[in-house]
């Protein structure tokens, strides 16, 4: 990969984490769609950026742009669990219980240590056989 599109990706990873979410979007957005054009682009990074742009997105409750964003990260890098797990945690809020369990499974299968997505699995699980039993 070019020294340029790196420092993109490491600029919006700095913006991330500075919380700076709207330039950090901006600059994982410009980072997508130079690496779309490019052959020497790394999947590992593309992937990354897909998923950081979608905890962008989620952030600012726009769940479903970031589950595009978290499939696309999938897409990308099919072993790569967290977009997994974040995919799961809003199909859970959205009361999709089935997809997030698969979500969390998947998850907990490319990474068995993955204690958050443990527990999301062990809430989604109990929260859709509460629903069955409640009739909804």
């Amino acid at each position: 990969m070019d020294k340029d599109m790196l420092s993109i990706l490491q600029e919006a990873d700095s913006e991330l984490h500075k919380q700076h979410f709207k330039e950090a979007e901006r600059l994982y957005s410009q980072f997508i769609t130079a690496c779309a054009g490019s052959r020497n682009c790394s999947t590992d990074d593309l992937a990354v950026a897909y998923n950081n742009r979608g905890q962008v997105k989620y952030l600012r409750v726009d769940f479903y742009d970031a589950m595009e964003d978290y499939t696309s990260a999938i897409r990308a890098k099919k072993d790569f669990a967290i977009p997994y797990y974040n995919r799961g945690l809003i199909r859970y809020r959205l009361g999709f219980f089935e997809d997030a369990e698969r979500d969390f499974r998947k998850a907990l299968n490319l990474n068995p240590n993955f204690e958050d997505a443990k527990m999301s699995l062990t809430q989604t699980t109990t929260d859709k056989e509460n629903k069955l039993r409640q009739g909804y």
